[in-house]
Order: C-alpha cells, then sequence, then structure tokens
C-alpha cells in the first residue's frame, strides 16, 4: 500500500521530522477545584488561603499546575490532596479557563473541576496553602453565585467566574 502523502508531499514520518516546537508556544497547564458542602439550607465552598506568590495572602480554589505526563484528571485530584488533604472525591468538569491574563505568571490554562459533598469535610491546609477554610456560597435569583469572604479580603486570579460556573452547573 502506498503511503499518504500530505499537500506538501510529505509522508507522516516525515512531517513529524519537520515538525518545530517552537513555533507552537505551549501554556501551562493547571486544574482548579471546587468542593461544595451541603451546610443547613445553603452550601458552603472550600477555599485555600495562598501561601506564595502571585495573590499572596488572598483567597482562591485549591489548585495548581500539571505535572509533564500527568492528566489533568490526575493533577485535579493531586493538587486537592497536596494542598488540602482530602482524597477520594468524585469530580466533575466544570469548564476551561483561558482568558489571557487569567494569571500574572504567564499563559496560563485551567481545566475547573467541582464536586458536591455532604457537610463539611474536615480539609487541613498543606503544602503552598496557608490556610484552609469553607465560606458561604451566595446564590441569588438573578446572577452569578458567588462567596462571602471576609471584610478586605479578596478571591485570586479568575476564581470568582469559576466558582459562579461551577455552582450554576452543581447547585
Amino acid at each position: 500500500m502506498t503511503e499518504l502523502r500530505d499537500k506538501k508531499g510529505l509522508t507522516e514520518a516525515e512531517a513529524i521530522e519537520a515538525y518545530r516546537k517552537k513555533n507552537y508556544p505551549k501554556p501551562a497547564l493547571t486544574a482548579d477545584i471546587c468542593i461544595f458542602a451541603k451546610s443547613g439550607e445553603g452550601w458552603k465552598l472550600l477555599l485555600i488561603r495562598r501561601g506564595g506568590h502571585p495573590y499572596l495572602g488572598c483567597w482562591a480554589l485549591p489548585g495548581g499546575f500539571a505535572d509533564q505526563g500527568e492528566t489533568i484528571e490526575a493533577t485535579a485530584a493531586r493538587e486537592l490532596q497536596e494542598e488540602t488533604c482530602l482524597t477520594g472525591l468524585p469530580l466533575r468538569l466544570v469548564g476551561v479557563y483561558s482568558a489571557p491574563g487569567r494569571d500574572p505568571r504567564g499563559w496560563t490554562v485551567s481545566a475547573a473541576y467541582g464536586t458536591r459533598v455532604e457537610g463539611q469535610l474536615d480539609a487541613v491546609a498543606a503544602d503552598d496553602a496557608a490556610e484552609a477554610g469553607w465560606f458561604d456560597v451566595i446564590l441569588p435569583k438573578d446572577g452569578p453565585a458567588s462567596v462571602t469572604l471576609p471584610e478586605g479580603q479578596r478571591l485570586a486570579f479568575d476564581h470568582a467566574q469559576i466558582i459562579a460556573d461551577a455552582a450554576a452547573l452543581l447547585l
């Protein structure tokens, strides 16, 4: 059988040999995780306080960078365990976030995951998380969901958007 050639006349082996990675810059890949806990008549969301830059001291979703050769699903589970000591939760894809400038360190794309649990789990801050805490989720009749943070505190990155999307999907 004759080997197929593309419009440039190259075989697959020749095309792969000619491919130049430097012509296609790659973004960093991260995972962010929303854990919602049923609390009485409402919901709470697990956040971590960032222990490093950027957004030092701000509240954020647990998450972090994918390791080379790791699936993004494995990244989400690993980062959740590393930052909160929680394991074995079923995580559902919420969405992919890729807006330019979403991370001041550079081009970063995040796959966000979420789940619902009954009651607040015993999360313990670890790795680069300075603190872990559960925060009330506000679910307005019209408009996106949000969380109630202490006076003067704020969310890092584009996590307000991820939280709103996750709440719309999961709650």
